[in-house]
């Protein structure tokens, strides 16, 4: 086994979700990342938790969305995430576009039943991460060596060291109440921050991590805004996504491929038209796209908001936490005529931030 694969496991389950002994663990992930369960089982099993294993696939969720004609929340897995104290799910693909042919609104039926079985899991200690699969390492157009290696990197870093880094982004925003992301003629957004927390994410929920998130008010995002960078969802590429907010919600909205899943999700439900999470990456070893949001919106050089739910704890204490049974993140590339700006004062232009070699502001 590739040493990375354990070095990844140890800091998952040490430095992520910090296992304490006892915990029950609950890990989902597909075939095809066999070798990092091992690895985790292990991990786990040396700091005393006691690990409960998934093995699914997409080919198997396809196979039940194809097949039922209607979903209901499944109290069996809800009753499973409430008895688990830790749950982490890989993700891994052998086949990207599996689900590409489940209809939009079948999923998005799925979505509004699981949504209580995903509240429940997001109030435990939780990690999302990645193993390299030859099937995204041929999304990412690159060689499985290759994209081993971008992984890795990404992954087996000094996480203290980028926290700091991150920390000084997390300090402006904390003490800003509008911010405003600019780029080109096609993308002009506002929103407020009010005293909603801005997170510092040094990977523990997400591995890797490398970005500052937090969340508007709902009600405070205006302008329009043209996600350049495709998103890959329900196992469809979505290209040159674009709306508009008046008053906090989606007024117009457009895709230059496969605008109807786009639209499905923004008809979710009320939720699903305003803005739960704005996001900038941080992370400068992730340094190409690679069609994967869980790394493509950590990149350094990027800004990413997400339609639907905002986390609990971006939300300040008496604020409205928007709710959704989605939460759809698409991306903006800011490394060439753009800026970001926190009370009108520029923090980042063309990518580089105001603390970082080579700023012009």
């Amino acid at each position: 086994m590739d040493p990375r694969i354990r070095e990844h496991a140890e800091i998952l389950i040490d430095h992520s979700v910090g296992l304490e002994e006892g915990d029950n663990v609950v890990i989902s992930a597909p075939p095809v990342a066999e070798d990092l369960v091992v690895a985790l089982v292990e991990v786990v099993g040396d700091r005393g938790g006691k690990p409960l294993t998934l093995l699914g696939s997409d080919r198997v969720g396809r196979a039940y969305l194809k097949s039922a004609e209607e979903f209901e929340t499944p109290e069996h897995t809800l009753a499973m995430v409430e008895e688990s104290d830790v749950h982490i799910s890989v993700r891994a693909n052998e086949n990207v576009t599996e689900t590409s042919d489940v209809d939009p609104e079948t999923n998005s039926a799925h979505t509004q039943a699981m949504m209580p079985v995903r509240e429940e899991r997001l109030s435990k200690q939780w990690n999302l991460t990645q193993f390299p699969a030859p099937a995204n390492a041929q999304l990412a157009e690159m060689s499985t060596e290759a994209y081993e290696n971008f992984v890795w990197d990404a992954i087996t870093k000094d996480w203290e060291a980028q926290a700091a880094h991150q920390q000084q982004m997390v300090d402006r925003m904390d003490d800003a109440d509008e911010v405003r992301i600019v780029s080109g003629d096609t993308t002009d957004v506002t929103m407020k921050l009010g005293d909603n927390p801005t997170i510092n994410d040094d990977a523990e929920h997400n591995l890797p991590g490398g970005e500052v998130f937090t969340a508007p008010i709902p009600d405070s995002v205006e302008g329009e805004v043209l996600f350049d960078l495709p998103l890959y969802h329900q196992g469809r590429e979505v290209e040159d996504a674009y709306l508009k907010f008046e008053g906090g919600e989606v007024v117009e909205h457009s895709a230059a491929k496969n605008e109807e899943v786009l639209t499905e999700v923004l008809e979710t439900d009320d939720g699903a038209r305003r803005l739960g999470e704005l996001g900038i990456g941080m992370n400068r070893d992730i340094d190409r796209f690679t069609y994967n949001m869980l790394f493509d919106e950590k990149m350094g050089d990027t800004v990413h908001m997400a339609v639907g739910r905002a986390y609990g704890d971006t939300v300040a204490e008496g604020n409205e936490q928007n709710k959704s049974a989605v939460h759809v993140d698409m991306i903006v590339d800011m490394s060439e005529d753009s800026r970001i700006e926190l009370d009108g004062e520029v923090v980042q232009q063309n990518g580089t931030f105001v603390f970082e070699d080579g700023f012009e502001g």
